[in-house]
């Protein structure tokens, strides 16, 4: 059995991780839509990023038996005398891995490049470089210049797009190079993993590379813990650190975690805190201060967007959220009837300017914008204006105007147990508004939404679901902004 560059990082993530991958795996979850986004996004920007090398040859495989007849195929393109090889894989004993390229300047010396759609080399990048360069000189190559391709953020599209200033090449020798010892004592670690006859300790304190909170998903289901039961491992947002330090102090359940343990978080202590108390905690002047800002006309304003490693239109960035639906619930005075308008956009077309338009004409110029997570919607607004000027005045004005609903459970003016320490409008919904749910959605959460619209309109992936999804996104995002009014409702019935 041997060990890929790819579970090499697994075991980083937590070593239980790897094991159920190579003696269980049917008790991991399967890709949810979250992780192959990321992939999908990582195989887009790869197909651009090879053009940086026009000789190269591509290995391509599919299925088990391809895989294994992969490092023969390499061989052969190597003694062919193929300078420059995309996908090539090399063995050494009880570890292998394909490089996304690697040139040849010399039979037996080479630069590695690794091709990653993030905007800028990370430190996870340098411990896959560290491990595929293990292996390539375990197979008798000498690796010279190490680097990593990447994302430029500043990239701006403008016609076809010019790989040359798309991606970005960082050098990482140096900092791959200091890596290679304690990566090969790490190899040897998750080699001996896998051979165990049992699972490793899956507690969460064992988790590295900032996936403790989606290894706790597993581990709850390894270990039957129900999520909400109260154990520590629903705590906000944990680290591994944290989680360790309150297993060692024998401490179980959140509410018997001391108030002044070391290492928590302003929004751990509060959760702690309203699960110690069993009450909801609530300032009514600072709520009383946060209602009586908002002003009538009361505009609730939700966006969905897309995002797309490679910018569809021109003046779109990599990866820029820019939104091609929104929803607009309206009270136009106290006691007026509650109003809707939304747009949805549905031609394979840059959606700003007619979404722009149709926002402009329903939008007064008085009255507050109330959104759930201001940074975002102000974000777009101001991207919006960026890229059609005649509108940049006018969404200056709506981000002039912009009230944050988060505002009350984000900075602990209302604090409810069931909340889990979130300030998510899917944590406070359901507790305040139990009658309103996502849950009965065919879509029920953004980066689904993002995903399916981008497939269904601009990719043309899904021609015959695509009337489906368009009327399912008018169902999600309408739901966001009733979501708001009926909370700021709520808000507004505190007394």
């Amino acid at each position: 059995m041997q060990i890929s560059k790819s579970d090499y990082m697994l075991y980083l993530r937590h070593p239980a991780w790897l094991w159920l991958k190579k003696n269980d795996k049917n008790k991991l979850p399967p890709i949810d839509d979250a992780l192959q986004s990321i992939f999908d996004a990582g195989y887009l920007f790869e197909s651009y990023a090879e053009k940086l090398f026009p000789d190269g040859i591509k290995l391509n495989w599919e299925g088990y038996q391809q895989y294994m007849d992969l490092p023969m195929r390499t061989n052969e393109a190597i003694m062919s005398g193929a300078k420059t090889i995309f996908q090539g894989r090399f063995e050494s004993g009880e570890i292998t891995c394909i490089v996304d390229v690697i040139v040849f300047k010399d039979k037996k010396t080479l630069d590695l490049y690794e091709i990653k759609s993030s905007n800028s080399a990370k430190p996870s990048h340098e411990h896959d470089l560290a491990f595929q360069t293990i292996v390539l000189e375990d197979a008798g190559y000498k690796v010279g210049k190490i680097s990593v391709i990447h994302v430029n953020k500043d990239f701006v599209r403008n016609g076809d797009i010019k790989v040359e200033e798309f991606a970005e090449i960082t050098d990482v020798t140096t900092k791959v190079r200091k890596r290679i010892n304690s990566t090969r004592d790490k190899i040897k670690e998750a080699i001996a993993t896998v051979k165990l006859k049992s699972m490793p300790d899956a507690s969460p304190a064992k988790c590295g590379m900032s996936s403790t909170s989606d290894w706790i998903e597993i581990y709850k289901s390894l270990t039957g813990i129900k999520k909400g039961d109260g154990s520590i491992y629903d705590i906000y947002n944990p680290s591994a650190t944290l989680i360790g330090k309150l297993e060692s102090a024998g401490i179980k359940k959140i509410d018997d975690i001391p108030l002044d343990f070391d290492g928590l978080s302003e929004k751990q202590r509060w959760q702690i805190k309203a699960m110690k108390a069993n009450k909801i905690f609530i300032d009514h002047k600072k709520i009383k201060q946060f209602m009586d800002r908002i002003e009538y006309p009361i505009y609730f304003l939700d966006y969905e967007s897309l995002a797309s490693v490679v910018p569809y239109f021109d003046g779109h960035k990599p990866s820029q959220n820019v939104p091609f639906q929104y929803s607009l619930h309206i009270i136009d005075a106290i006691g007026a009837d509650l109003r809707h308008i939304e747009y949805l956009h549905s031609e394979n077309s840059d959606p700003v300017y007619q979404l722009s338009k149709s926002l402009q004409k329903n939008i007064g110029k008085t009255g507050s914008v109330l959104v759930w997570w201001q940074d975002f919607e102000k974000g777009c607004n101001k991207d919006m204006g960026q890229m059609f000027p005649e509108f940049q005045e006018f969404y200056d004005d709506i981000n002039s105007r912009v009230v944050d609903l988060i505002t009350p459970f984000f900075d602990y003016y209302y604090v409810d147990k069931r909340f889990g320490g979130s300030a998510s409008i899917k944590d406070v919904l359901p507790v305040l508004v139990p009658e309103l749910s996502h849950k009965d959605l065919d879509i029920s959460e953004g980066r689904l939404a993002q995903r399916l619209w981008m497939e269904a309109v601009l990719d043309d992936k899904r021609p015959e679901e695509k009337e489906k999804i368009l009327k399912d996104l008018w169902d999600y995002c309408r739901l966001d902004t009733l979501a708001m009014v009926r909370i700021w409702e709520f808000l507004g019935g505190i007394k």
